[in-house]
Formats: structure tokens, C-alpha cells, sequence
């Protein structure tokens, strides 16, 4: 079945500015609370949000094969777990509804007036809910740097990291969407010199930069997902701040490795970027060497071209663009991710969350943390109001931005974005 939406000539009757990160070849799928208070699926063009409830039930979709909620719901799950075939029928149908040409809803007054929103009217929620969330360590140039900082330089690399994609559970239940403030984490460190371990606030707080995709119900219990079948299952990707408190970091991830420095909390952009909208920005990644094991060999562009920026902007001051990195470094690709997941017969549902792990390039300025972009706070930035920051102080905002562009069209992910507030101190 042909992607038409990704048709690069086509115009949306919606007004859409040339550098929107969400033109009508993008059209992902997100949720979000409206100003009636309803909760509601949605895909947006432009500074449009589009209630795709509403359209349900004006019968926008009729032809194609839906339960008759299944945009009226406040997750995307069920939706995701019809595959793909219906993922692009309806991802196509949109397009069609609002190219410039098609009168349909453009021309209805009544309809549009329950069908489309302003971004600043609705309140976007988390897309799908996430039963289960795994993060990666997909970036060669990231594991190197963290290990010649935290054990031997001349053994940076553990051995089996050239051979597996290496990942371990995370925690769903602190899975934020952007916009949601978070409070630095307590926990337990080693100060430096020092034998016996203290509680208390962490004191380097970090970001990482990461991208994330949403699977759809792959396999039954005790079944492997053969590679080359592995982009199948995968709906889309998000933006992700996997928040790290790093003195805590150092002091528990040996032997189990990332615990409570890492699930306090994990931050996504709210619009699901299709792999649909995405296709034509595909490219090769890195050479691996050596060859991984037959499972997960896969030949042709498994690598996504996507533009990666991080800022950090303090309390009443600009932000700081702090690294500049892209998605195509990873040296790890999805498909061999979500592969090595379920090879040990492992379930994978739809609604699950994998995390890139920290995508850094092969210079300094591509690092995607505070951790390699200061080396372990050595080297502070310096922010637009003359501060420096080794790591992230209370009241500072991070924010991630992503996206693709080539000379015909540019698809984004929007910006996921949070700020960090001092220790909770409520109960």
C-alpha cells in the first residue's frame, strides 16, 4: 500500500509555515485534553491540534476498518495494536481530508469548529500508556566516554558491548510528558574521599539526549521477532530525556547496573512521529565490527537522519544551546534493538517504550550529556547570563528539539521540555 501522505508536493488547506516542524507529510498522533475538558486522540498540522474523535464521528474515516471508539479513547494503544496497514490507511486519509484541493471539511463551518483546535487550547497528555519501558546503549561514542570516566580508559568498552545491544528494564510509572516540572532526586553517593555513603539531594543532575520508539504487539510468549520483520512492529518515535542523577549513578550501578538514578524521572515529546513519515529519511549508520551474530544482521539504510539539539535555559535568561547531535550515530539500529529484546522470547506489547540510550556524536560539541559535554564537570558551559553549569541547577529548563529536513520537506518532533525544581518537600 503507497505512503500518499508523504507526497511532498501536497499543500493543507490550514495555514502552515515553511519551518513547522509539523506539515501535512508529518501527521503523528498524539493525545490531548481539550478545552471542554475531553480527552481525546489527535494528529496535528501546523499550529493545528486535529480531534480525531470528532472526525470519527462525522465519519471521515468510513471505508476503513475501525471500532467505533477508537479515537475517542485517552490513549493511542489500541490503535497502535491494528498495525500497520491501518496506521497508514488512516494516516493517508488524513492528508487527504485536509490537502488544499479537498473541500470536504474545509468548506464545513460546523465541522471544523469541533474538529480542529489551536495548539494553545489544548493540553497535550502522555500518548499511549506505557506498560513496559527499556532503555538502550546504543551510542558507541557515549559508552566509550563513560567508560574511560567511570572505569580503565584502555578498557572503555566492555566486551560484549560490540556484540549485543545492550539495555536494561526501566520505569514506566515515572514516564513524563513534556511540560511536567520534576523535582531533584534524594539518594544515596560516595562523596569523593570519603568510605561511608550519605543521603541526601544528588548534586549532578544530568540530561541525555535520546530518541524512543512505541512497538505494537509483536509476539506471543517464548517467540524471537526475526530482524528483518522488526521495523513491522514499531509504530514511532519520540523524543526522550532519560534524567540521570549521576553521583547516585556512580555509587549503585555496579553489578545491576542504572536503578534510582535513572527512574525518578524519563521525559517525552508528546506528538508520535510515524516511521511512515519518516521513510524518506532513512541512511546508512555506522560499520559494525565485527559482524554481529546472524540474528541480528540486516542489510540496507536502517539508520534515521534526525537532527538533535539540546538547550538549557536558566530561571529569567535565554537558553543556552548546549550540543547539537543526530540520530544517525547510533551504532545500533531499532530493528536490531527490538530483535535482541525479544530473542530470548520476551513479550513485546503494544504500547512499549524503547530508549536509543544517549545518542553522542564524534565531537565534543555532539555529546548528548552534561556528563561528556563538561568531562564529568570539569569543563563547565557557559550560559547566556554568564553562569556556568557543570550539570543542571534547580530552576533551569531543559529542552530537546528534533528533526528531519531535506530540500523538499522538514519533519520534527516538537520540542520535549522540563525544568527542574528543588527536592520535594511535601509528605
Amino acid at each position: 500500500m503507497p505512503i500518499t501522505a508523504n507526497n511532498s508536493s501536497r499543500k493543507s488547506w490550514l495555514d502552515v509555515s515553511n519551518d513547522s516542524d509539523f506539515p501535512i507529510q508529518n501527521i503523528p498522533f498524539g493525545v490531548f485534553l481539550t478545552k471542554d475538558d475531553v480527552i481525546t486522540i489527535g494528529t496535528r498540522i501546523g499550529d493545528y491540534a486535529i480531534d480525531l474523535g470528532a472526525l470519527q464521528q462525522l465519519n471521515y474515516f468510513d471505508g476503513i476498518e475501525l471500532t467505533d471508539d477508537m479515537f475517542m479513547q485517552d490513549t493511542l494503544n489500541d490503535f497502535i495494536s491494528d498495525g500497520k496497514k491501518t496506521w497508514r490507511l488512516v494516516r493517508n486519509r488524513i492528508a487527504d481530508i485536509f490537502d488544499e484541493r479537498n473541500p470536504q471539511l474545509r468548506d464545513n463551518a460546523s465541522h471544523r469548529e469541533i474538529v480542529i483546535f489551536k495548539m494553545d487550547e489544548v493540553e497535550m497528555q502522555l500518548p499511549v500508556m506505557i506498560g513496559d519501558y527499556t532503555d538502550f546503549y546504543s551510542s558507541k561514542e557515549h559508552a566509550t566516554n563513560v567508560g574511560k570516566m567511570f572505569r580503565d580508559p584502555e578498557n572503555a568498552l566492555l566486551p560484549n558491548w560490540l556484540h549485543i545491544p545492550v539495555g536494561y528494564h526501566g520505569r514506566s510509572s515515572t514516564i513524563i510528558p513534556s511540560g511536567i516540572s520534576i523535582h531533584r532526586p534524594m539518594g544515596q553517593t560516595l562523596p569523593n574521599g570519603q568510605k561511608t555513603p550519605v543521603f541526601g539531594p544528588s548534586q549532578l543532575i544530568d540530561f541525555e539526549l535520546e530518541t524512543a520508539f512505541i512497538t505494537t504487539d509483536a509476539n506471543i510468549m517464548g517467540e524471537n521477532i526475526p530482524v528483518h520483520e522488526a521495523a513491522d512492529y514499531i509504530f514511532g518515535m519520540v523524543l526522550m530525556n532519560d534524567w540521570s542523577a549521576r553521583d547516585i549513578q556512580k555509587w549503585e550501578y555496579v553489578p545491576l547496573g542504572p536503578f534510582l538514578a535513572k527512574n525518578f524521572a524519563t521525559a517525552i515529546s508528546p506528538w508520535i512521529v510515524t516511521m511512515d513519515a519518516l521513510e524518506p529519511f532513512k541512511t546508512k549508520g555506522p560499520k559494525q565490527e565485527p559482524m554481529p551474530l546472524p540474528y541480528l544482521q540486516i542489510k540496507g539504510k536502517q539508520a534515521y537522519d534526525i537532527h538533535l539539539e539540546v538547550s538549557i535555559e536558566p530561571e529569567n535568561a535565554a537558553p543556552t544551546v548546549v550540543s547539537r547531535s543526530n540520530a544517525k550515530y547510533l551504532y545500533w539500529s531499532m530493528s536490531q534493538q527490538l530483535a535482541h529484546h525479544a530473542s530470548n522470547g520476551c513479550r513485546i506489547n503494544s504500547g512499549d517504550m524503547m530508549g536509543s540510550g544517549t545518542i553522542s556524536g564524534p565531537t565534543p560539541e555532539s555529546f548528548g550529556s552534561m556528563l561528556e559535554l563538561t568531562w564529568g564537570g570539569k569543563n563547565p558551559i557557559k550560559m547566556s547570563d554568564g553562569t556556568e553549569r557543570r550539570f543542571i541547577n534547580d530552576g533551569d529548563t531543559v529542552s530537546i528539539k528534533g528533526w528531519c529536513e531535506n530540500e523538499k520537506v522538514r519533519i520534527g518532533f516538537g520540542e520535549v521540555c522540563n525544568k527542574l525544581l528543588p527536592p520535594f518537600s511535601g509528605k
